[in-house]
């Protein structure tokens, strides 16, 4: 990766519907050499074009952070069976108080209790949960800057 694909990079995260036209215009080179660009970085899995909802316009009035400690030999498992939660959206496993930490959005306070209980604690080798629900978004990132 080099200094055209970042540029590209930056455009993208700017303005992920920026067509490669607007690109190479604003970057200095071909059209096609912009298309190359993103097929490489595309299939290599420096980057990945989805879509992102905000999830309040979607009616998901409750987001949280949800902290899990685990049995230690379980922290694998439990984490792929997290991620495979159609409610959670983000999946890390971590070093600290928690082995886990993973991102989840309701329609409602209730409805997240009810995940809670039903879905995350039931699953095997989960010890402990905390959750820390959102007041407010601030800022909503989908990547790192380059």
């Amino acid at each position: 990766m080099d200094s055209l694909d970042t540029k590209i990079i930056e455009m993208l995260q700017d303005d992920g519907r920026a067509s490669n036209a607007g690109i190479a215009r604003h970057v200095g080179v071909s059209e096609g050499t912009v298309r190359r660009r993103l097929k490489r970085l595309i299939q290599e899995d420096f980057i990945r074009v989805t879509a992102a909802l905000d999830p309040a316009k979607m009616g998901y009035a409750s987001e949280a952070l949800i902290g899990v400690q685990v049995d230690p030999d379980k922290v694998e498992r439990v984490a792929e069976d997290l991620a495979a939660l159609k409610e959670i959206s983000w999946v890390s496993v971590t070093t600290g108080s928690y082995d886990i930490f993973a991102w989840a959005a309701m329609q409602t306070a209730e409805k997240l209790g009810i995940f809670l209980r039903t879905k995350i604690g039931t699953i095997p080798g989960v010890r402990r949960t905390e959750t820390f629900v959102n007041l407010s978004v601030k800022k909503r990132g989908y990547g790192v800057t380059v």
